[in-house]
């Protein structure tokens, strides 16, 4: 197998953090001996102090820029480390550790971990190149780290040679959770994608829906920035910037870039919440800046820097506005806050972060607390050579507090839960094994025990899923000033099964309302009853409110579009922000138009009541007798009771009954009045015509009671057959915008127009004999009235088809009421009307004597026609054989006259019900 051996070397003196290593165990910044050693990756410093050139010799560049929140970290791991050391969990087994500086650079990292994947036990630090890793010891058996998923992917990438185990207690990038590119890597945070998608759940829910981003170019800035914007996008929440800035603070163009972003903030004046995915030294310049600047927005903070107390002590820092961060969940900090305190006692041999700690607190001695963050900051770009002293002593232990105010709970939990979950791992792998041997087992067999491992803290139990993440959940924090101090206060937490926040306090509810009182939207809010209108150019939280049209509502602010209404049953005005019922409308009882015809309809009924005691009364009278016997006019009289009355079912609520009944009523009434009128015309026309072939046909033709009853059943028929075949029926007609129609359906159209067909025929039959009869007599010319009652009934008819065909709404019935009306009340008083005048007010001409006045005057007329037109004809005929037959012409005319005369008088008085007057000879009444 080829071997590749690769030494580490470093240059350097022994100055402390600020040169070069000499030795690899230099390079070390903490160490402790145990039987099974695990290692550590901490920024502990800021950034490399970048040269005036780029460098010339592969050697590590010297670390500036102390991190006190990252120095507790490694406390934090120290700590834990030691208390599993004291404790039975490993009965026997102790902890060592190595924990590494990685001054936030790859490449200082990357050397860390060639020392940790290098050969145990072996003279020169040496890192094998194999095919198979299953065998090979290497000098730690798992890594806790890095912070920065920057560093922490790179760092994973060689670790998987080995498979050793990889535990992060900060990176979140999304990308890690993948177990096929990073199949050793382990975390006891969420991953970004639950924060993420938490922040955007925020940001929709205060209200806000433009917004601005600022994150690292970097993998971790990337990555957040690219899941976060797919989030935003399922929450309706647009992205008005994206500002990316050099990950490292060693880049030259860092400050140029901040100065562009802060521009970039201002100009977007809509903008007032921006998403910052930065690490803590960038966010501490961007706000320094922004302060200058009077930049005041809401922040939203991620794990990063969310409790960076460094930046909280930024000299009026309120006025940056409010900040809402995302932490990792906290846990019990007793024990940690205890050695902290005594950290003065912890021995620091082997410790340089510790003893640059002890060096920088001893330099800043006359600053006061508040001041001292800064102070350690700024001394720690300089070189300073450890040298032990009493002083030092002394400010170290009286300065113990400081320590406690920079601890971030979220970090150093998760330091402990990666600690935890190593100890219980290598419990469970040691209880068949000798691990006070180092070479008891590989990484690799670590790494299979620790992905399935189960442990509980403080109660809770924690595992890791199957993407080697351990969703602890996370905590809202806000940044509150409180007596003259920002501070850092839990808000809520995020429930990341549930995605929802869980508020327990009313102070807390309080602060919610308030972040939704701060407005960043691109458009004004579209109130409820409008909707959101974009064009393609436009992006889509930038747009105009336009009104719901009509039958569409919205009932919530900046609906995307209106709801459509139930077309059928309910109805909404323009900008409606709800749905109103449609209201049923039909032609109802206490309409005024419907209580004007039922008043015409009293008022016909009443009429016919009237006309029928006239008749009665006066039962003997010429006039009663000459109209067609006072059955006829009885049935007449009645029909048109029935008239009147059908158009009761027109008005009120529908019912399949009535709807049934108002049709066929009036069909069949109405078709035995026209049947009688008929037969009153016949008789009339057969009364005073003297043609004796017309005669003859006529009385053929007149059968009073069978054409009455042929003529009534066929109506009867066509109303059977409409029944029970297409029978009307109720229908809401739900066509109109804001009301519902409740009417009769027909059935059947066709049916429909039969029936009035039917009685249009029988109509204009009548018509005809009528018209036959128009020159009778002037006080008995029954049949002119009759004609005039026809065409009442046709010009009503005729102008009701255009009109119910295009009436729409509750008052078409009212449309056929009013024709029904029409025709019957013409019918009524062109038949009974002139009657009833001569019986009242004329009744000299309702007398025998008048009425036989008035036949011979009319049949002695007609006698003398007819005998003028025979002797005409005979003359014609008879000049072809005599020369002289004036004398005898003129005779026989006469003698014609008086026989015509007679037979007339005599046959009008029969078809009238009058007697044969006396006067008369008998030989001509015989004759006749």
């Amino acid at each position: 197998m080829a071997l590749l051996i690769i030494p580490i070397t470093c240059f350097g003196s022994t100055l402390v953090t600020s040169q070069p290593c000499q030795t690899p165990d230099d390079f070390v910044a903490a160490t402790s001996p145990g039987h099974i050693m695990i290692g550590g990756l901490f920024a502990i410093h800021e950034k490399m102090l970048p040269s005036e050139d780029y460098p010339r010799r592969p050697e590590i560049q010297k670390c500036v820029g102390f991190e006190i929140s990252i120095f507790l970290q490694t406390l934090a791991m120290i700590h834990s480390i030691e208390m599993i050391n004291n404790s039975t969990l490993l009965s026997g087994v102790k902890l060592g550790y190595e924990i590494y500086d990685t001054c936030t650079e790859v490449t200082v990292a990357m050397a860390a971990t060639l020392r940790f994947l290098s050969k145990r036990n072996c003279s020169r630090e040496i890192v094998e190149f194999k095919c198979d890793y299953s065998s090979y010891m290497p000098r730690v058996k798992a890594v806790i780290g890095a912070g920065y998923s920057e560093i922490t992917m790179a760092v994973s990438r060689m670790l998987n040679l080995q498979l050793m185990p990889q535990v992060s207690y900060e990176s979140t990038a999304e990308i890690l959770s993948d177990k096929i590119r990073f199949p050793s890597f382990l975390r006891t945070v969420p991953s970004d994608f639950y924060q993420t998608k938490a922040m955007a759940h925020l940001i929709q829910k205060s209200g806000w829906n433009w917004i601005g981003i600022i994150a690292t170019d970097d993998d971790y800035g990337r990555l957040a920035l690219n899941t976060f914007a797919v989030q935003t996008a399922a929450n309706n929440v647009c992205i008005a910037f994206k500002e990316v800035l050099p990950a490292f603070l060693s880049d030259d163009t860092i400050e140029i870039r901040i100065n562009e972003t802060l521009e970039k903030i201002i100009a977007e004046a809509q903008v007032n919440v921006i998403v910052v995915f930065l690490r803590q030294f960038h966010v501490f310049n961007l706000f320094t800046k922004a302060i200058e600047r009077n930049i005041n927005k809401i922040w939203i903070a991620s794990d990063n820097w969310s409790m960076a107390t460094k930046i909280t002590t930024i000299p009026n820092v309120k006025r940056i506005g409010k900040v809402v961060g995302f932490t990792f969940r906290r846990g019990n900090m007793s024990s940690f806050h205890s050695f902290l305190q005594n950290l003065h006692m912890f021995p620091r041999d082997n410790n340089k972060p510790l003893n640059e700690y002890a060096m920088l607190l001893s330099a800043c001695a006359h600053v006061k607390d508040s001041d001292l963050s800064q102070c350690i900051s700024s001394r720690s770009r300089g070189t300073l050579a450890y040298t032990a002293n009493k002083d030092i002593e002394r400010n170290f232990s009286l300065r113990n507090d400081f320590l406690w105010d920079y601890t971030e709970p979220g970090p150093v939990h998760s330091i402990q839960l990666a600690v935890l979950a190593l100890g219980y791992a290598i419990r469970d792998l040691c209880q068949a094994r000798d691990c006070q041997n180092p070479n008891a087992f590989q990484p690799w067999e670590l790494l299979d025990v620790l992905k399935n491992v189960t442990f509980t803290d403080e109660g809770n139990s924690f595992h890791f899923d199957a993407h080697g993440d351990m969703n602890t959940g996370y905590d809202v924090v806000l940044w509150k000033e409180i007596g003259g101090h920002m501070t850092i206060t839990k808000m809520a937490q995020y429930d990341l099964r549930n995605d929802v926040f869980i508020i327990t306090d009313q102070e807390t509810k309080n602060e919610f309302r308030n972040l939704k009182q701060i407005r960043s939207k691109c458009s004004k809010e579209c109130s409820p009853g409008q909707m959101k209108k974009t064009t393609r150019s436009q992006h889509i939280c930038c747009y105009e409110c336009v009104d719901c049209p009509e039958n569409h509502y919205s009932n919530q602010t900046d609906m995307d579009h209106c709801l459509l209404c139930n077309n059928e049953t309910h109805w909404a005005p323009v900008r409606s922000t709800r749905c109103f019922e449609k209201e049923v409308e039909y032609l109802n009882w206490n309409d005024s138009l419907a209580i004007l015809l039922l008043a015409l309809s009293l008022l016909g009924i009443i009429l016919v009541l009237a006309i029928g005691i006239i008749f009665t009364r006066n039962l003997n009278t010429p006039i009663v007798k000459s109209s067609g016997g006072l059955l006829v006019c009885y049935v007449i009289l009645l029909c048109h009771v029935l008239n009147f009355a059908s158009t009761g079912f027109f008005i009120g609520e529908p019912q399949d009954f009535t709807c049934k009944t108002r049709q066929t009523v009036f069909g069949v009434s109405f078709t035995l009045c026209i049947s009688c009128i008929l037969m009153k015309s016949l008789k009339i026309l057969l009364a005073f015509s003297f043609d004796p072939k017309l005669q003859n046909f006529l009385k053929c033709l007149y059968k009073p009671i069978p054409i009455i009853f042929t003529c009534t059943g066929i109506q009867v028929v066509i109303c059977t057959i409409w029944l029970i075949f297409a029978a009307p029926a109720v229908e809401e007609n739900v066509s109109l915008p804001r009301v519902i129609i409740l009417e009769c359906e027909e059935g059947s159209v066709l049916a429909f127009g039969t029936m009035l067909g039917y009685i249009a025929i029988l109509a204009f039959i009548c018509f005809i004999f009528a018209f036959k009869g128009r020159k009778l007599p002037e006080h008995y010319n029954e049949a002119k009235f009759i004609t005039f009652g026809m065409l009442i009934y046709f010009i009503a008819w005729i102008t009701f088809i255009p009109i119910y065909a295009t009436t729409f709404g509750k008052y078409l019935p009212a449309v056929e009421i009013i024709v029904i009306l029409i025709s019957n009340y013409g019918i009524l008083c062109c038949t009974f009307f002139p009657k009833c005048y001569i019986i009242l007010c004329k009744q000299e001409a309702n007398t025998k004597s008048a009425f036989l006045k008035m036949i011979y005057s009319y049949s002695s007329h007609t006698a003398s026609s007819l005998a003028i037109s025979h002797v005409s004809l005979d003359s014609t005929n008879s000049s072809i054989t005599t020369t002289n037959p004036s004398s005898s012409g003129k005779s026989a005319a006469w003698q014609e006259s008086k026989d015509l005369q007679a037979q007339a008088f005599a046959h009008i008085c029969r078809e009238n019900a009058i007697s044969v007057p006396k006067i008369l000879p008998r030989k001509r009444i015989s004759s006749i």
